[in-house]
C-alpha cells in the first residue's frame, strides 16, 4: 500500500493544553479518510499541521514519503508541500473571477496550461460555464465547489476538507457533498476530511479515524467501524445506542442481561460484568409473550415518515429504544415482545 501521508506520534499544545497526544495516522494514495469526533479534540489543529501552517511539538508528518515537519521543526514550508485545503466557508477572493479564483495557485496562471487545467477542474466540479463570474454572483453550494476546484487544480498530493459543507442548508449540503467526492474520485486525489456529520463519513470514506481527547481511538472502513467499534467511548459516538448492564459468561461470547440469559455477542469479553451496547435497529417487536422475547413497556414513539422510533423499559427499570418501519409503531403504553437479532457489542467494566 503506497501511502499519500504518514502522520507518527504527533503531539501538539496550545499553551498548557495538550490538543493533540501522540496521534498515528496513514493515509493511502487515491483514498478518502474521514476524522470525525467530538467538538474541541483537535480534528482541525490536525490539518492544520498537515496543511503546514502550525509545526507539531513532537512526531513527524510525511507527505508522499518526505518528511515535511519533525519534531517543531518546520522541514518543508506549506506552498511547497503538495497539500491544499478547502475550508469551511470557501475563501474565495472577490474581486477575481470563477477562472481567476481557480488559477491563483497554479504556476504561470496566465499560460495556455493553466488555463486549460483551469477549465478542466471546472468541468469536473460542473461549473465550466461559470469561469467568468464573480463568486458573488453564485450560490454558496457553488462557491464550495470552486474552492474545491482551485485546491484540485495544482494537482495536490493531499486535498484537506475542513467541514467545508457546514454552512449550507441540510438539502444543498447533500448535493455538494455527493458532487465533491465524485470530483475527488475523478481526479483520483487522496483527500482528508473533518466533519462532525457521521452518516457524511460514513458514506463518503474509505475509511475513518475517531478522535477523542486528542488521540486517534479507532481507524477503519466504516462498516467495521460501526459493527466492531474498539471501546464503548467509540461506540456511543458512532451512531445511535443505549447501553443496558449485563454479565459475560459461558466462554466470552454470550452475555445476560435484560434482553435474555444467553444473548450472543460480536466479541469476546472477559466473564463478569459488562456494558452491552445495543444499536436500536438490532432489536425486532413481536407480540408479548411470544417464545424468546422479553416484554417491554411502550413508553414513547417519534414518527420520521420513513421510520420511526419506540422507546420502552424492560422490567429491570433499563431504557430501550427500537428502530421500527413507520407503519409497525406500536402504540404508547402497550407491552411488545422484543427479541435481539444478531451479535450485540459488549464492554468489560
Amino acid at each position: 500500500m503506497t501511502l499519500s501521508l504518514s502522520i507518527r506520534d504527533v503531539s501538539h499544545h496550545y499553551g498548557d493544553r495538550l490538543v493533540l497526544d501522540s496521534v498515528n495516522l496513514d493515509v493511502p494514495q487515491q483514498s478518502i479518510t474521514a476524522i470525525i469526533g467530538p467538538s474541541g479534540v483537535g480534528k482541525t489543529t490536525l490539518l492544520r499541521l498537515i496543511g503546514g501552517f502550525e509545526t507539531p511539538d513532537r512526531g513527524r508528518i510525511e507527505v508522499e514519503g518526505e518528511v515535511v515537519a519533525e519534531n517543531s521543526r518546520l522541514v518543508i514550508p506549506p506552498q511547497s508541500r503538495g497539500v491544499t485545503i478547502v475550508p469551511q466557508d470557501g475563501a474565495l477572493f472577490s474581486h477575481l473571477s470563477v477562472g481567476g479564483n481557480v488559477a491563483f495557485g497554479l504556476k504561470n496562471r496566465r499560460s495556455a496550461a493553466a488555463r486549460a487545467r483551469v477549465k478542466e477542474v471546472l468541468e469536473i466540479v460542473g461549473l465550466d460555464r461559470y469561469e467568468k463570474h464573480r463568486p458573488s454572483q453564485l450560490s454558496g453550494g457553488m462557491q464550495q465547489r470552486v474552492a474545491l476546484a482551485r485546491a484540485l487544480a495544482p494537482h495536490p498530493r493531499v486535498v484537506l476538507l475542513d467541514e467545508p459543507f457546514a454552512a449550507l442548508d441540510a438539502g444543498l449540503h447533500e448535493q455538494v457533498r455527493e458532487e465533491t467526492v465524485r470530483a475527488l474520485r475523478a481526479t483520483n486525489a487522496t483527500a482528508v476530511w473533518v466533519t462532525h456529520d457521521q452518516e457524511e463519513a460514513l458514506s463518503t470514506a474509505d475509511q475513518v479515524a475517531v478522535m477523542i481527547a486528542g488521540r486517534i481511538q479507532q481507524l477503519a472502513s466504516p462498516a467495521d467501524l460501526y459493527q466492531f467499534p474498539v471501546s464503548r467511548q467509540v461506540a456511543e459516538f458512532v451512531g445511535d445506542v443505549f447501553v443496558i448492564a449485563g454479565t459475560s459468561v459461558g466462554s466470552g461470547d454470550h452475555v445476560r442481561c435484560a434482553l435474555g440469559d444467553m444473548v450472543p455477542i460480536s466479541r469476546a469479553c472477559p466473564n463478569g460484568p459488562a456494558n452491552i451496547v445495543v444499536r436500536p435497529e438490532q432489536l425486532s417487536i413481536v407480540q408479548d409473550g411470544a417464545a424468546g422475547s422479553v416484554s417491554v413497556q411502550v413508553v414513547g414513539s417519534k414518527f420520521f415518515g420513513h421510520d420511526g422510533i419506540v422507546e420502552g423499559t424492560f422490567s429491570t427499570g433499563e431504557r430501550v429504544v427500537i428502530r421500527l418501519q413507520a407503519d409497525q409503531l406500536p402504540q404508547i403504553g402497550s407491552r411488545v415482545g422484543v427479541v435481539a437479532r444478531g451479535s450485540l457489542l459488549a464492554y468489560s467494566d
